[in-house]
Parts: structure tokens; sequence; C-alpha cells
């Protein structure tokens, strides 16, 4: 890279011995550090990021994708643990997928936001290492656990098995996903450089970003390698499965439309559908919301002039803002598209509400009269609903 010439108009700053602002961490959810609009006479464009409009803006957008990811998916969780009914194989891993979004929600969004808004890493170098680590292994883990959760579907229905995963092989194949995405991961902490860069005498920042020990390719190598198995290679996979599984749904004659009497078959075949119209939704806002921020990311290790658009930052936290609204898109897709979590969602807001009117219900006892029988009334009718409503084989 170039040195400052204090005599020339360049665009970014750069020092032999500090890690350089083209060293950016464009894997990850981490920005490159904001430019000074001028050092020693040097003449940088105006960041549009620094604007208070702008950092308005951003706050929102970052704290409305925290708070409804958190909500949203703390609520799957807490549903899966507290309905039995809901406890199945593909539950447990969209509960995975909750887990992961969770990850990203809190140890990820707010620190990037901040990092963004100030154009300095001011968090350490623990977290330097952490927070890049944390943010690939929740990506990764999100779309293995999609690509489970289609080859399962695909294996039961294509083949027409009707015994499903069990539960101990889901949850080592949760496990799996886990320590593959830690190993897929483990590069953007161990290749990392928590340390100082100089704007000018008395003017240092700190920064956190990728230190490759090779040639300067190995990053971009690395960058275009996880973007195959991040997005790529799971979209294909993913499609493939689900395509093969729509074309055998269609096909399908249910016995009610043949004119036999068999309603169990045709309610099967109907929950088969409606299930899978929703995962493939949930697959189309992970592949649709991804793409601006895969693809600006593609355009930046194929061309590094990229990174001297003015507006470059802007437009990479625009992108990065589309992606994690991933984060908080399923739990209102479950509560949309599929009636077991509609239901349970709305069992758990009714117990809330009757909770405060009628005192606690976990302290219920048999006996006694009052608000306490009042209470465990609601209990029992509040399950009663569920039963009524929630079908394990739904999803």
């Amino acid at each position: 890279m170039e040195a400052i010439n204090a005599t020339q108009e360049v665009s970014h700053p750069s020092n032999d011995n500090n890690p350089g602002y083209h060293d950016y961490d464009s894997s990850i959810d981490i920005p490159p550090p904001a430019l000074p609009t001028g050092v020693e006479g040097v003449t940088f464009p105006e960041d549009p990021i620094r604007l208070l409009s702008v950092q308005v803006v951003l706050i929102l957008a970052y704290s409305t994708i925290i708070v409804l990811g958190v909500l949203g998916n703390s609520l799957v969780i807490y549903v899966i643990y507290r309905f039995k009914t809901l406890r199945t194989v593909t539950n447990f891993f969209i509960a995975n997928l909750a887990v992961a979004d969770l990850l990203v929600n809190t140890l990820c969004l707010p620190f990037t936001l901040v990092y963004t808004l100030q154009g300095e890493w001011k968090f350490g170098s623990t977290l330097c290492f952490l927070l890049p680590f944390a943010q690939g292994l929740a990506v990764h883990v999100s779309t293995l656990t999609l690509n489970v959760i289609a080859l399962d579907r695909h294996r039961c229905i294509v083949y027409h098995l009707e015994t499903r995963m069990r539960k101990d092989v889901c949850f080592g194949v949760i496990a799996l996903t886990w320590v593959l995405s830690g190993v897929l991961a483990s590069p953007l902490a161990i290749f990392r450089e928590y340390g100082s860069f100089t704007l000018e005498p008395g003017h240092t920042i700190q920064v956190c970003t990728e230190k490759w020990p090779g040639k300067n390719t190995d990053g971009t190598l690395y960058s275009i390698s996880m973007l195959i198995l991040q997005y790529f290679l799971p979209l294909s996979i993913i499609s493939f499965a689900y395509a093969r599984i729509w074309s055998k749904l269609r096909g399908h004659v249910s016995p009610a439309e043949n004119g036999g009497t068999s309603s169990a078959g045709s309610e099967r075949h109907r929950r088969r559908r409606k299930t899978t119209k929703m995962l493939v939704t949930m697959v189309v806002v992970f592949a649709v919301s991804w793409l601006p921020f895969h693809a600006f990311q593609l355009a930046t290790d194929i061309d590094s002039t990229v990174l001297d658009m003015r507006d470059f930052r802007l437009l990479y936290t625009l992108f990065h803002v589309v992606a994690m609204c991933s984060t908080f898109a399923n739990p209102l897709l479950y509560g949309w598209m599929n009636r077991n979590y509609r239901a349970a969602f709305l069992a758990v807001f009714k117990c809330r509400r009757e909770r405060g009117r009628g005192g606690r219900l976990d302290s219920i006892h048999p006996t006694g009269g009052g608000g306490g029988g009042r209470a465990k009334k609601i209990v029992l009718e509040t399950q009663d609903a569920m039963s009524a409503h929630l079908n394990a084989t739904d999803v």
C-alpha cells in the first residue's frame, strides 16, 4: 500500500507498520473504520455516515432488528421448550436456528453499530478476536441447519419414509453443525490483528482487522471460499431438495382427491404441503436478505477499487442491515404460516395477561378458592386450547 503523501490528494491512508484501511473484514459484520475529513493538508471525501440524520436512521434500524430478533427468537425457543407437542425433530432444528440468530442479535449487532458510528474499535483485543468468530459461527450454523432441514424432509417425503430422525440423532446433528461451523469460522479469530493506526502525529485510532500470514490474496481467497460455502453451495443444495419435494407433493394424489375415504392421509398430505411452503419461504427470505451483502462483497473481492468509493462504508452498512433482517424474519413467518406456532404464541400471551389479572399461575394449589381457583381454571383452559389446536406433525 502507498504511504500518505501530504502534498498529494489520496482517498485512503496507509502505513506499513499498521493495519491498513483496505484490510477491512468483508466476510463478517465489521466495516472498515471511518476516515477523517482531513489530515495535515490531505483532503478525504466526506463520509456520509458522519451525518447526524444517517446515524439516527442506523441507530433506529439496528435497534429495531436487535429488539425484534431477541424477542421473536426467544419466544420460539420458549414455546418449543414449554409445549411438549412442539418438541419434534424439525422444531429442534428451528430452535437451533433461533439460537444462532440470538447470538448475532446479542453478541454482534450492538458492537457493530457502535463501531460503525465511531469508526474506531474501542472494545479491546479480546472482543476483536471473539466477535468476528461469533458472527461467522452463527452464519454457518444457520446455513448448515437450513440444509439439514431440507435434506431431512427430502428423505422423508421423496422416499416415503414415515419414520423421522430420532431425537438423539437430531441432537447429534445439531452438535455437529456447531463443531463444523466453529472450524469454518476459526480463521476469523486466528488471522486477526488488533492494533493502532496513526493518522497523524498525536492522532491514533484502534483498529481490528484481518491479518493473513501469506500474500494479500489469502484474505480474498478465504472470502470467496466462504461466499461459496455460506451462500451459493447451501442454496444450491436446498433448492434441489425443495424442488424435488415440491414436485413429489404436486404429483401426489391424496386419498380424498382419489375418491377414497382416508381423511388421515389427506390431512397429512395437506400439512406437508403447508409446512414445505413455510420452510421454502424461510430459505427465500434468507437468500434475498443476504444477496445484496454477498454481491457487494464479491464485487469488492474482484475489484479493490470499490473500496475507494465515497459511499463505500454507507453501502456496506446498508447491505449489512438488510442481511441482518433475516435474524428476526423467521419468527414472523412461523406465526403467519404455521398454525402450531400461532396457537403457541397466542397461548403464551394469553397466559401472561391472565397471570397479571389472577396472580402467579405457577403457585396454584389443587385446593383453595378465590383468585387461586380462577387462575388454575385459566391454566387448564389454556392447556385444553393447546391440545385442540396443536398438532405435533404439523412441523
